[in-house]
């Protein structure tokens, strides 16, 4: 299971909240979009990070406070990190597509600059982040008895979400009290959506759905 860390914690509840609203649909995974997706690549060799930070356009590199280089595309939200052992990681993508694009532009750019890449570098999702809406408020304290505190986390006073933990698919539901929901650990947006599935059928069947 991929863990929750603090700080994730504050950016996904940003993501509730912004996108808060009361959308009462029958099919509760239809309200997900993704937020955010990790992926990971490598170019299978060492890289001279100093010597590639001099020549890459868009390159942030301070050793002293972060061991790679920090890629920013122009005009693209996702970032590229690069690191001495060849390996890359794409973070900040609106969709899979924006991630592999992002990929393809660093390689190009990798390979115009004489550092050989592959024509088509494996490249993995790590982490795909969704949010959508459940479509009625929820109860914390009721949801987190209901499906069992060997599942759940939720401390108030900590952290205005529940924290569930979903088996099949391996992912992390956040809950909230308005009926959002961000679903976290995803290796595709198959798995975001069934991961809704499982967390809409079994409150359903707790009666704990309010309307």
């Amino acid at each position: 299971m991929i863990p929750v860390l603090c700080g994730e914690m504050t950016t996904l509840f940003k993501y509730a909240r912004d996108r808060n609203s009361t959308n009462c649909m029958l099919d509760s995974t239809e309200t997900l979009t993704i937020e955010n997706v990790v992926g990971t690549a490598g170019i299978g060799q060492e890289i001279d990070l100093q010597r590639l930070a001099i020549d890459l356009e868009g390159a942030d590199y301070d050793p002293d406070n972060f061991p790679g280089i920090i890629h920013r595309l122009q005009g693209a939200k996702p970032t590229v990190l690069l690191f001495r052992s060849g390996k890359m990681v794409c973070t900040g993508g609106g969709s899979v597509t924006s991630m592999h694009n992002a990929f393809d532009i660093a390689f190009d750019r990798l390979r115009t600059l004489g550092i050989p890449v592959d024509e088509s570098p494996d490249v993995v999702i790590q982490n795909l982040v969704m949010s959508g809406d459940l479509g009625n408020q929820l109860n914390l304290n009721a949801v987190a008895i209901g499906l069992g505190l060997e599942q759940v986390e939720y401390e108030p006073e900590q952290f205005p979400g529940l924290i569930f933990r979903v088996d099949d698919p391996d992912v992390v539901a956040l809950l909230f009290g308005s009926g959002r929901i961000v679903v976290t650990g995803a290796k595709s947006p198959e798995d975001g959506r069934n991961g809704m599935k499982t967390i809409t059928t079994q409150l359903n069947e707790l009666d704990l759905l309010e309307s």
